[in-house]
């Protein structure tokens, strides 16, 4: 259930913050997390805290080694969830809503795009990230605030879902 729930926001944060072969940094992620388990106490905020943390330095750490070691390219790998979907047509259209949106935040400065990821796709609060990332839990309220604010002023995001209707967000709509 664990898996299930936070390998997809893992697997954005990954990848929104540029790194290559982000499942293979999830991946190396879930085995210290199987293999570190025995030892973690707390509840499922503490959890997913430390689940982003760990996934953080595998990242950090494959920068340091890309450096050193060359990158041989691979085929995409086979995604077996997408025969369990009922319409192809729907998992199209939430695969390239969720894609623009990915791209959107990749636009932001790597820090803000780092702290919005941890804050809204993995579901951080903001003393995690803010332990997490080094800075103090100020200012990453007002990075993620001026983040937000830069992206719904960005003339790419719609302002009506797919089937016509304004969304909302937070019960303001979205412009």
């Amino acid at each position: 259930m664990l898996w299930r729930t936070l390998h997809p926001p893992l697997l954005r944060y990954l990848a929104v913050r540029g790194d290559e072969a982000p499942e293979d940094i999830a991946a190396e992620t879930w085995l210290q997390v199987v293999r570190d388990l025995r030892g973690f106490r707390g509840g499922v905020p503490e959890f997913r805290a430390w689940l982003f943390t760990v996934a953080r330095h595998r990242a950090v750490d494959q920068g340091r080694a890309r450096a050193s070691r060359p990158v041989v390219p691979v085929a995409e790998p086979y995604d077996a969830r997408a025969d369990a979907v009922p319409s192809a047509e729907q998992f199209a259209v939430e695969r390239e809503a969720t894609s623009a949106a990915l791209r959107l935040v990749a636009t932001l400065p790597p820090d803000q795009a780092e702290m919005v990821m941890l804050r809204v796709v993995a579901g951080l609060d903001v003393a995690a990230v803010a332990e997490l990332v080094g800075k103090k839990p100020g200012a990453v309220r007002v990075a993620v605030h001026r983040a937000l604010k830069s992206l719904s002023r960005d003339p790419r995001v719609r302002s009506t879902s797919s089937d016509g209707r304004r969304q909302r967000v937070h019960g303001r709509e979205v412009v």
